[in-house]
């Protein structure tokens, strides 16, 4: 039982250890010697764990990349009864905690796809994974305010979700290089001036 705990917990360390550097780096500028020069491991304690930097890769994408997605986009807004300003508050939250990081580099699920397009069929999978993930939780949350009167039930809850994920990511790597704190409230007044349009009571 010690030695089962005492390897997951080496196994969250080299992946918690990697998730960063291939954030900050880039998946194909950071060599495994990278991320074992960091954790001052050895080779072989790696390639106990994982057989290659793909696989490796893919660990994380399964466990902690679609965890930290899933507790920062959706989490914030699952049982609560008003959808849309929910949504609003759980992006100008999360806006806010990237506007005050020095180490932003954007958001880190669309600088994997970006990164991995066209190039690794299977890891582009696993990504796109925790994007359907994302946007059926958007569609499944934004039905039920439709339901429970919240949301006008003419509004198109797919093509809503859709919108809101594509504006998100397109804000969040706009703020990376600009003025983010002005992009950052331009961008939460446009979305509540758009929601308000869709918001059954206003709208009824």
């Amino acid at each position: 039982m010690k030695h089962q705990i005492k390897r997951l917990t080496t196994m969250n360390r080299i992946q918690s250890t990697g998730l960063e550097l291939f954030y900050q780096k880039g998946y194909y500028n950071t060599s495994i010697d990278d991320i074992l020069k960091k954790l001052s491991l050895s080779k072989g304690a790696f390639y106990y764990h994982f057989q290659s930097k793909e696989e490796f890769f893919i660990s994380i994408t399964q466990t902690l990349l679609f965890r930290t997605v899933y507790n920062q986009l959706i989490t914030p807004i699952e049982g609560k009864e008003d959808p849309l300003n929910a949504i609003i508050e759980c992006m100008d939250k999360d806006l806010q905690t990237a506007e005050q990081n020095f180490l932003d580099y954007g958001f880190v699920l669309s600088n994997f796809i970006t990164e991995f397009n066209g190039k690794n069929p299977e890891i582009m999978a696993f990504l796109q994974d925790i994007l359907t993930v994302w946007e059926v939780n958007l569609v499944t949350i934004l039905q039920k305010g439709k339901t429970d009167g919240y949301i006008s039930r003419h509004t198109d809850s797919e093509a809503l979700a859709s919108y809101i994920i594509y504006s998100y990511i397109g804000i969040r790597t706009l703020m990376v290089e600009g003025n983010s704190k002005q992009l950052r409230y331009k961008y939460i007044q446009q979305l509540r001036q758009y929601f308000k349009t869709m918001d059954s009571r206003t709208t009824a």
